[in-house]
């Protein structure tokens, strides 16, 4: 392909822009195989021929030993997360995610050569050295060779992910466990619980009155409560259910159509959070996190056998203040739940104690709503 020159006169002042000036000679990356459209003539024209200058200037053949997938994926981690090599290397020695995040360091650590991998990248370190003519590695493989080159690299960002989530995890647990307890301390021993249920008793006896086996009863099942918005009057304008809530905002809550009015049984969200657990998923949880703070013990171990004086610092330091105080929390969060069953002993789950409550109290809580807004209109 022939094209005439544009040239720019220096000694010519102009003051008309040109396409071309601003643009310059700019060296493209070009494949090796397009060399082959240099006609014959540019290809012996040799120093002399600006294109072929460019075209050999910017051929640069390197070595790729990962796989073209893997390769992507690199090259995409390493134009993502715009660092220098040092921030990295002073994240990781230093236990510091000012700079590196920990969503940074998770995608490093989760992207870090594996052993066949760095096996290739030193056994071709190792066979250009001296090597003049040398190939050198393409982006990806020089990027994972100089995290490896980072002191025990994935022994520490382990821990410093570990110590991160080992804390929204014992976080996450003690939220699930300050539900069921404040739940179950309000069933058992909440005083307008017991008022909601002493109503219930004492209406289900009146309308039982004249029947010998359930008039007196001394209490009732729980499966009866879902079903009190069922029994309807004699007129048919009023539910039970309704008629209870209306008698104790009447009766019993003094703040009734005021702001100030507290619903008087657990909350229809925290009965259903309640519902959805399990002991077993609390146990499994457990045993999760004292496997991973054993591993996370033994690569701390790791680090600080391995560690030359200077990098040992502040990682030994902040991973033996972490270890001791998550083994604390760790065996104040166990003893919560240390209460196992009896041998062949059946229990009530969660779910199906819970999930009655649930559909009580949210059905409760429509009726109380209505009983406290006819109560406010009244007023």
């Amino acid at each position: 392909m022939v094209y005439t020159w544009i040239l720019f006169a220096q000694q010519h002042q102009t003051t008309t822009s040109s396409l071309w000036k601003p643009l310059g000679i700019i060296s493209y990356p070009m494949p090796c195989p397009l060399k082959l459209w240099l006609s014959q003539e540019n290809r012996q024209l040799g120093t002399g021929d600006i294109t072929s200058c460019v075209f050999e200037r910017s051929v640069v053949c390197v070595v790729k030993l990962l796989s073209n997938k893997r390769s992507q994926a690199v090259g995409i981690l390493m134009s993502s997360i715009h660092l220098d090599m040092k921030d990295i290397h002073n994240a990781v020695l230093n236990v510091d995610n000012t700079v590196v995040d920990l969503e940074t360091l998770q995608a490093l650590y989760e992207n870090r050569a594996q052993d066949d991998e760095m096996d290739s990248i030193k056994k071709h370190i190792k066979s250009s050295k001296d090597k003049q003519d040398a190939k050198p590695l393409d982006k990806p493989e020089q990027f994972l060779y100089q995290l490896s080159q980072i002191p025990n690299f994935t022994e520490r960002v382990f821990c410093i992910l570990f110590q991160s989530t080992f804390h929204e995890c014992i976080t996450s647990i003690l939220r699930k466990m300050e539900i069921l307890q404040r739940v179950c301390k309000t069933l058992q021993s909440g005083s307008c619980v017991l008022q909601v249920l002493g109503l219930v008793l004492a209406f289900g006896n009146f309308m039982n009155g004249g029947n010998r086996s359930r008039g007196q009863a001394d209490g009732f099942t729980l499966d009866i409560l879902p079903k009190l918005k069922d029994v309807k009057s004699s007129d048919n304008s009023q539910s039970l259910l309704s008629y209870i809530v209306a008698y104790y905002l009447r009766h019993f809550d003094e703040d009734a159509g005021k702001e100030s009015c507290v619903y008087p049984l657990p909350e229809p969200q925290d009965l259903f959070q309640a519902s959805q657990m399990k002991f077993e998923d609390f146990q499994r949880d457990l045993r999760k996190l004292r496997k991973d703070l054993n591993a996370c013990s033994a690569e701390t171990e790791k680090v600080c056998k391995l560690s030359s004086e200077e990098n040992l610092q502040p990682f030994k330091e902040k991973m033996d203040d972490f270890l001791s105080q998550g083994e604390l929390v760790f065996l104040d969060l166990s003893t919560s739940f240390s209460v196992k069953p009896k041998a062949g002993e059946k229990e009530v789950s969660l779910n199906t104690f819970f999930s009655i409550w649930h559909e009580f109290s949210s059905d409760f809580k429509d009726q109380w709503k209505k009983q406290n807004k006819l109560i406010l209109q009244k007023r």
